[in-house]
Order: C-alpha cells, then structure tokens, then sequence
C-alpha cells in the first residue's frame, strides 16, 4: 500500500470500505506513524488504512469536517496542530484537558474526543532510554507550543524536582508557567533555583540554566531539516546533561549531534513516537498494542 502523502484535494476523492485512520500535519511527509500503525492493525488482523495527510493550518477546521463525512474512525496530529484541535473535538478526555493539547482523535458515536498521549509516550521514553524517572529530574523544556506544552505540564504531573520553560516568545512560556503554578506550591527543592521558572531564548542565560539541569528536551520544530542549525550548541551543553529532542527525522539532528560532542547522552524522538503511538492504537481499537511490532517496523522504517 501506497505511504505517499495526500493532500485536501486527494482527501476529498478518497472512497474506501475499510476502517480509515490518520496522521495530519503540516509538514507530514517525514512521518512514520503510517508503517508503525499499519504493522500493529496487521498483527492484531484488524483491516485498516492509515493515511498521511498534509494539512495547512488554515485549512485545518475544514478538513476535520471532510474526514468526519469520510469516515474516519480517528486520527492522529503533528505539528502544528495540537493547540488548534483543541476546539474543534466535542469532547476532551482528561489527558486532553489536563495538557489542553490533543494529538489523538477517536470518533465515538459520531463525536470526536480529543486525547493527548504524548505526555505519557514522553514518560515512557525518557525511562526506557535514559532509565530515569521524570520526577526525579530537574528539565529544561525548548519550545511550548503543542508537543512543549504537553511534555511540560506532564512533567508538572508527574512531580518533576525543577521545571524551565524557554520560548523564543517569552510571553507565551510565562502563560504557561502560570497555568502549571499550583503543581509547584511547595518547598521540595532546596537553594536558590525557583522551582518552576520561565524565559525568554538567550543563549547566554539558557547556558547559566544547564548547571542546575538534568535533561534538556526540544520541542521546537527546528531541526526537522538537516540544514536546520542546532538548537543550542556544543559550546554550552554538558557532559552532565541528557537531552531529548522530540524530533526523529533525521537521524541524528543537529543538536544531537553537538550533544554528543560535548558528551552528554542523547535519544531521539523515536521512542515518544513508539510509545504515543501505542497508546493511540489502544484508545482506538481497545486491544493491547502490540510494542515490539510496532517498534521494528518504526526501526525499519527509520533507516530506510
């Protein structure tokens, strides 16, 4: 089965008679949830298409419409699309509501109910690559948008030590500080470092920030293209740090790669993909997700 990229227009052509399922975004084409969800409908015998589908962001609330009269029986969302779907579902689960992002629609009895399952997909990832507990870790987050704001307030969840958040719109991580106050209301941590801190992206005052951080996490888009620059340079990450970047394409990205030089530990953001992407699939069919199917197609898929 054809894993190209479909547009509005192919959308609206598009006739099937088996259960229909997505990923939408703009940009979409570097996806590998398709191989991934296809594999594990396979091993569970589940007849099922899961398409890829470019979506501009204007275009967004039409085209959830054109895939409800299509059919589809859920969908998944990348960037930039988490914030926006937010409205547009009849019913927010309580994943969705607490990180106010949604990256996964199941329609039930012609009602869309947004969840989001890439704060615990990121759990999940950070204990599997680094054998951490994200509520022992003081973390830096790059970025708030969809994906930045749904780790965030995850690890607000989860009770992590410290929390930064870093936003090249400052405005925009402090609302977010301040919705993520009341997780902060103790006295856990001892010394002179806030708890929960918002700021604005200065290299200079990012780098004073990492000797009181254990993990970085970039949630930006940038680094989706191999010509993208890093993120933060070599020059002031340390060996000390892990650093997690959301994005897994390509292989490794540019800020991994000045981590490594400066001898930090590094994953990509394949294992968030596996493990929301297992959630997704057992919020839409009900059946366990089949992880390590899931796993070696996503691998496969990676590298070629």
């Amino acid at each position: 089965m054809s894993l190209e990229t479909l547009s509005l227009h192919d959308l609206a052509a598009l006739d099937s008679d088996i259960p229909l399922y997505a990923v939408i975004g703009c940009p979409v084409e570097h996806s590998l949830s398709p191989p991934m969800q296809l594999a594990a409908f396979a091993t569970r015998h589940l007849p099922a298409r899961y398409l890829k589908i470019h979506v501009p962001v204007e275009d967004l609330p039409g085209a959830v419409k054109t895939l409800q009269k299509k059919g589809f029986l859920g969908w998944n969302c990348t960037l930039p699309h988490k914030l926006e779907m937010v409205p547009l579902v009849h019913k927010l689960a309580e994943s969705a509501r607490q990180l106010q992002a949604v990256n996964t629609i199941s329609v039930e009895n012609d009602q869309l109910v947004g969840f989001n399952t890439d704060g615990e997909g990121w759990v999940r990832a950070i204990r599997e690559e680094f054998l951490l507990d994200v509520r022992d870790l003081r973390i830096l987050v790059l970025g708030t948008g969809g994906a930045g704001q749904a780790i965030a307030t995850q690890a607000a969840l989860e009770g992590c030590e410290r929390l930064v958040l870093v936003n090249r719109t400052p405005e925009k991580a402090e609302a977010l500080k301040t919705s993520l106050l009341p997780f902060f209301q103790s006295t856990r941590l001892q010394g002179s470092h806030a708890r929960l801190k918002s700021m604005a992206w200065d290299e200079k005052d990012i780098a004073a920030e990492l000797d009181s951080i254990d993990l970085v996490v970039n949630c930006t888009s940038s680094g989706l293209k191999a010509s993208d620059p890093a993120v933060l340079p070599t020059r002031i990450l340390q060996p000390h740090l892990c650093v997690y970047d959301a994005i897994y394409k390509p292989n490794p990205t540019r800020l991994l790669e000045s981590a490594r030089e400066a001898g930090a530990k590094t994953a990509n953001g394949l294992s968030m993909l596996l493990h929301q992407g297992a959630l997704a699939f057992e919020i839409w069919t009900g059946q366990p997700a089949p992880v390590e199917i899931m796993r070696s197609a996503l691998k496969q898929a990676a590298t070629s």
